[in-house]
């Protein structure tokens, strides 16, 4: 018996497993050129385990048991996922807020937690006996395939915006992948990924295009879950582009409220640029799919779109949830870098830093408070762009090399 099938999560159609189906048939037919995805696919699992696996979540038994893997052999030899959920005492003290944690996703082993979403994908690119992956991406989940890709011996083509970090660039070129840096924005890479892949044949990782991803992205909410037992937290403020990790972060819960092992899933709260906006707008307004942002604009290039592919999944997830949305502003946003890694130790490109800049503004909506259970997505290391984080930062002038130096520097350092 299959282990699952496909479900759309527009209209209920239900699909057997298809290497060559990405999405729904019925749905698909609404697609508008440049728009968010239509048809979008869920992956349904046959039967959820009835208790908690006694394994690390990055083993093969544990990502098996929760995933539409068949084969084990396929899941690439990179541990992803089992990142910690930390307990933050100085943030906690600063904002008053004794139950707050983070979700450090900067530990995978791209920086990124794009890596879980290609986990899976190139696991079910090997069972499907595909030589090469591709997808479009701002840059983290490039180099989220490329990583994952080159542990699997898999070829991976990346297509990216020119102006991508230059971190995530060199990043993506060391483990081996294929770059195409696309003179455009990420929505035209997406585009063109798409009909380079239909015109090669290669198997397209390209986020809420392929059911994997959201799928992949899940483990993040099993982990979350598994750390805060008995109790399962109150909201997760996500960092949000496409939408997909949010709706990742959904399914994984809404598979654990299935299996009887949470009572409860968490408010989920979208945190969004300013300058990319649309989920947000859209949720504040009532709206059950977005309307694009051309232009899309941000410090947070990993946030920046100017239609989210998953905006419909996302924002019926969002309010499934009972959550809601927020705006940041980039200064907001450069100024948590700072605040995040000097409070926490956590180092965060600028997405990442989102979901404290976001927090400060859900507490002032109202969407949050101070006495409840709440995580933070920390989505992606800041050495993936250090120039976002130094533009913040004032600029150091050296010292002279004697005690008097350093006497001065440290105490101008104080002011």
């Amino acid at each position: 018996m299959a282990r699952f099938h496909y479900r759309c999560i527009e209209c209920g159609e239900e699909y057997p497993e298809d290497p060559n189906r990405l999405v729904c048939s019925r749905c698909s037919g609404k697609q508008e050129s440049g728009g968010t995805i239509r048809g979008v696919l869920e992956v349904v699992l046959k039967v959820l385990p009835p208790a908690w696996p006694h394994f690390r979540a990055s083993d093969r038994e544990f990502l098996s048991a929760f995933l539409p893997i068949n084969d084990d052999s396929a899941i690439p030899p990179l541990p992803v996922g089992d990142t910690p959920l930390l307990e933050a005492p100085r943030l906690r003290d600063e904002l008053k807020m004794p139950d707050l944690f983070l979700k450090d996703d900067t530990r995978n082993p791209s920086g990124s937690t794009k890596d879980r979403a290609s986990l899976l994908v190139v696991a079910k690119a090997v069972e499907y006996g595909c030589d090469t992956v591709a997808t479009a991406s701002t840059g983290n989940a490039a180099s989220a395939l490329a990583a994952v890709a080159a542990s699997a011996g898999l070829r991976a083509v990346v297509l990216v915006p020119a102006a991508a970090p230059p971190a995530k660039l060199a990043q993506m070129q060391s483990y081996g992948a294929v770059v195409v840096p696309v003179d455009g924005t990420y929505d035209q890479a997406f585009d063109l990924c798409a009909a380079a892949c239909n015109e090669f044949g290669w198997y397209n990782r390209s986020t809420a295009l392929n059911p994997f991803t959201i799928e992949g992205k899940k483990t993040a909410a099993l982990e979350i879950a598994a750390a805060s037992m008995p109790d399962s937290p109150n909201a997760i403020l996500v960092p949000t582009g496409d939408g997909v990790i949010l709706a990742g972060l959904a399914k994984g819960f809404r598979d654990l409220e299935r299996a009887g092992l949470i009572e409860r899933r968490p408010r989920l709260v979208a945190v969004q640029p300013e300058g990319s906006s649309s989920i947000e707008i859209a949720a504040r307004s009532g709206a059950d799919k977005a309307t694009g942002m051309p232009g899309a604009a941000s410090i947070a290039d990993s946030l920046t779109v100017e239609m989210p592919r998953n905006a419909i999944g996302c924002l019926a997830e969002i309010r499934a949830s009972g959550g809601g949305g927020i705006t940041v502003s980039d200064d907001a946003i450069s100024a948590a870098i700072a605040r995040l890694a000097g409070s926490t130790g956590v180092f965060a490109e600028p997405a990442g830093a989102a979901a404290l800049a976001g927090l400060d503004a859900a507490l002032e909506e109202g969407l949050v408070d101070r006495d409840e259970r709440v995580v933070l997505m920390i989505t992606g290391n800041g050495l993936k762009d250090v120039a976002a984080a130094a533009a913040a930062l004032p600029t150091l002038e050296p010292v002279e090399a004697s005690l008097e130096g350093v006497e001065r520097a440290v105490t101008e350092s104080r002011k």
